[in-house]
C-alpha cells in the first residue's frame, strides 16, 4: 500500500517537530488500522471526539441520509435548514432554562470567539477573566485567554482587558469587578491533566459573576455529551452559566461547536449591527445529522451511567505504584507519573504494543484517558494490560 509520510511532511503544515506520524487506513469501533495493517486501540478518541467510536453505523446512517438531500446551501442562519433545527430543539430540550438558543460553529475556538462578542455586545464591557492553565482554542481572541505563557507569549500583543486568575484561589474572585465582560472557566481542567474544579469554587465564581453582572461562560467542549458521568458535566454542580461552550463529540465526528445562550442573550447579535456574528459552514447539515443521531442514541442509552461504570472499573484496574495520581471525572482521565520523560516513554512504548493515547498541554506528565463511551470490560483489560506493560518495559 502507497505511503503518504513524506508528502505528509512536505506538503502539511507541521505544528510541532516530533509529530505521531501513525498513518491510519481504516478505523472501526475503538481501533484505528495502520498502513501496515497493525490495529490499534484508541483510547483518546481522536481527543474526546469519538463518542461512539469510529464510523458507528447508525452515525454512517444519518450522514448517508442527509448527504442524499443536501449539503451547505446557504451561510448559517440564512435558510430554515432541519438538520439544524432538530439538533437545536434536541440540545435545548436536554439543557435547563435558559439555555434554548443555539448557535453552531466549526469548532471549540470558534464558540470561544463568538461567546467573547455575545459578552461584549449584551454587556457593553471589554474586560474577560480566563484561568491559569486553561485552553479554549487557538484562535487570536481564544488565545488571549489562554493561561499559559508558553503557548502566547510567541504571538503577542495579544487582546487587552485579559486578567488570568487561579482556580480554587479566594482572590480570583478580586479579578471580577463591573468591567469584566464576562469570566471563561471549565468544570475539569481538560488540559491540566483532567483535573476537576471544585463545586464550591464554581458555585462562588457564578455568585461574584451575578454580583457584577459579568456572564459566565462555561467551557464544556471536551466535558460534554456524558464524558464526565452526566450528560453535561454542570449538572454535577448545579451550575447553569449564562453561556455554555460546546465542540468535540458534537458532531458525532465530524466538525461542530456551538455557543448557546438564552434567547434574550443572543438576541443581541441580530442588530446594532445587523449579522452580528457570522459562519459560513457553522451548523453544517452533515454535522448536525450526525450530531443529532449521537446525542438521540447516547440519551436513550444513558451512555454517561456507562462511562461512570465502566471508567470506575478501568481506575480500579489500571492503579500501579510507578502512576502517582489518578484524575478526572469518568471517562476524561490522567494518569500521572513522577515526570514528563517518564510519560513519553510510556506513550512511545504504549503506541508500540498498539495502544494510541497522548499527554495534556499543561500537564505532559500525565498520559490522556478519554476512550469512546461505548467501551467494554475486554477492551479496558487490553488498555490496562499495555500500559501495565510499557511502564515496565520503561523500567525505573
Amino acid at each position: 500500500m502507497f505511503s503518504h509520510r513524506s508528502d505528509f511532511l512536505r506538503h502539511l503544515a507541521q505544528t510541532s517537530p516530533e509529530p505521531m506520524g501513525l498513518e491510519i487506513v481504516s478505523a472501526k469501533g475503538l481501533y484505528l488500522k495502520g498502513i501496515d495493517g497493525k490495529r490499534y486501540l484508541d483510547l483518546i478518541s481522536g481527543i474526546s471526539v469519538n463518542a461512539l467510536g469510529h464510523q458507528h453505523p447508525l452515525l454512517i446512517k444519518a450522514i448517508q441520509k442527509q448527504s442524499r438531500k443536501f449539503s451547505h446551501v446557504m451561510v448559517y442562519g440564512e435558510m430554515v435548514q432541519g438538520p439544524q433545527v432538530r439538533f437545536a430543539k434536541l440540545l435545548s430540550s436536554c439543557l435547563p432554562e435558559p439555555l434554548q438558543s443555539v448557535y453552531f460553529v466549526n469548532s471549540g475556538t470558534e464558540a470561544t470567539e463568538g461567546a467573547m462578542k455575545l459578552a461584549k455586545r449584551a454587556t457593553g464591557r471589554s474586560g474577560f477573566v480566563s484561568f491559569q492553565q486553561s485552553y479554549h482554542g487557538s484562535t487570536q481572541g481564544a488565545l488571549s485567554l489562554m493561561g499559559g505563557p508558553y503557548f502566547t507569549d510567541a504571538y503577542l500583543p495579544l487582546l487587552p482587558d485579559i486578567q488570568q486568575a487561579r482556580y480554587e484561589e479566594p482572590e480570583s474572585l478580586n479579578a471580577i469587578t463591573e468591567k469584566t465582560a464576562a469570566v471563561f472557566i471549565e468544570t475539569v481542567r481538560a488540559e491540566a491533566g483532567a483535573v476537576p474544579v471544585s463545586i464550591d469554587f464554581l458555585k462562588k465564581i457564578q455568585a461574584k459573576c451575578k454580583e457584577t453582572g459579568a456572564l459566565l461562560v462555561l467551557d464544556e467542549i471536551q466535558t460534554g455529551l456524558g464524558r464526565t458521568g452526566t450528560l453535561f458535566s454542570m449538572e454535577q454542580s448545579g451550575i447553569v452559566p449564562d453561556v455554555l461552550l460546546l465542540a468535540k463529540s458534537l458532531g458525532g465526528g465530524l466538525p461542530l461547536g456551538a455557543f448557546i445562550a438564552s434567547p434574550e442573550l443572543m438576541g443581541t447579535l441580530s442588530h446594532k449591527p445587523v449579522l452580528g456574528h457570522l459562519t459560513t459552514f457553522g451548523g453544517h447539515p452533515l454535522s448536525c445529522a450526525t450530531g443529532y443521531a449521537q446525542l438521540a442514541y447516547i440519551r436513550k442509552q444513558r451512555l454517561w451511567e456507562m462511562a461512570q461504570e465502566r471508567s470506575a472499573e478501568f481506575r480500579e484496574k489500571v492503579a500501579h505504584q510507578r502512576i502517582q495520581k489518578i484524575n478526572g471525572l469518568a471517562w476524561l482521565m490522567g494518569l500521572e507519573f513522577d515526570r514528563s520523560q517518564t510519560n513519553f516513554a510510556v506513550l512511545k512504548k504504549a503506541l508500540e504494543l498498539g495502544l494510541v493515547s497522548d499527554w495534556f498541554l499543561f500537564n505532559d506528565r500525565s498520559l490522556r484517558v478519554a476512550p469512546a463511551l461505548t467501551i467494554g470490560s475486554a477492551d479496558i483489560n487490553k488498555a490496562v494490560g499495555i500500559i501495565h506493560r510499557a511502564i515496565e518495559a520503561v523500567g525505573g
